[in-house]
């Protein structure tokens, strides 16, 4: 069973405990209940930034990795945002259209990114913004080789 349904039979076990006894009962449910409640959130938290790696095809996630290897190894640059990374490239290096192929991929297994593309410096910078909810940039510099500050 699920976390989520966890809490829901948890919680409608403290509301027919309330209802229908009283005293120890009902203190024991209620215990049940924010015991499912922290659990849901362990989950949620651990689980927050998880990466489907199943999203990808075999052939894709092969692309992939190729992608991800060259992007780490031409970055000009890695700039800390109040909000995540960026990553900076020279489009003589690598083309918008290959940057824009690993987002694609990428977002598939990892959804919970919001990626920003730009063409900066009249066409002579090329760059990526990681950025997500609270948390994600501890994630970023643990699949990502990026120095933290």
């Amino acid at each position: 069973m699920d976390t989520a349904k966890k809490l829901v039979v948890a919680t409608g076990m403290s509301l027919a405990a309330l209802t229908v006894g009283g005293g120890k009962a009902s203190l024991g449910a209620l215990d049940s209940a924010r015991a499912a409640e922290q659990e849901k959130q362990i989950v949620t938290t651990q689980s927050k930034f998880y990466c489907n790696t199943k999203a990808l095809q075999p052939a894709e996630r092969a692309r992939h990795k190729q992608l991800t290897d060259k992007l780490t190894s031409i970055r000009r640059e890695v700039v800390e945002t109040e909000k995540g990374y960026e990553f900076q490239y020279s489009p003589s290096d690598v083309s918008l259209l290959e940057l824009a192929d690993w987002v694609v991929a990428e977002g598939k297994c990892c959804p919970f990114f919001d990626f920003h593309i730009d063409l900066e410096r009249e066409g002579t910078l090329l760059c990526l913004r990681l950025t997500g909810a609270e948390g994600i940039k501890a994630f970023i510099r643990s699949e990502f080789p990026v120095a933290a500050k």
